[in-house]
């Protein structure tokens, strides 16, 4: 009888606390239309495609493709992203944190990204969930 190892990857979980009531952080979120506003570093724009739930992306990075994978009564935002160096899946959820909202997304570390490259490209997604937030607390406090 053989033993076969499984591997896990490297996982990071990235979260914000947004004043914003979770359905409108969900609604805003669940359109990809709306990412290069608070993608700032990784989202340059979206286009959808006719193929079901795909849209395409360009990054800094060159193009890829996105699609969502939404869950509105359980929080879900999962999204799958294919690009030109790298393709993963990222779990995300809107929870409801008191009167607000914790959006939260873990990121698996791709084979083809070294220790460096993965910690490197995860601190800019700290610039996008600032951004997110500031994004969606302006709008609050207009509606």
């Amino acid at each position: 009888m053989s033993t076969s190892q499984t591997s896990t990857a490297r996982a990071i979980t990235k979260s914000v606390t947004i004043q914003r009531d979770p359905a409108a952080v969900f609604r805003y979120l669940s359109d990809l239309a709306n990412w290069p506003a608070w993608g700032v570093v990784n989202v340059k724009a979206v286009k959808p495609q006719p193929e079901e739930a795909w849209w395409d992306l360009e990054t800094p990075q060159g193009h890829g493709k996105i699609r969502l994978r939404p869950n509105a009564d359980l929080g879900i935002l999962d999204h799958d992203f294919v690009g030109p160096d790298a393709q993963w899946t990222v779990p995300a959820r809107v929870v409801p944190n008191g009167e607000g909202t914790e959006f939260m997304m873990t990121f698996f570390q791709p084979p083809s990204f070294t220790d460096d490259v993965f910690v490197s490209q995860l601190s800019l997604v700290d610039v996008e969930l600032a951004k997110l937030k500031e994004i969606l607390e302006e709008i609050g406090e207009r509606a």
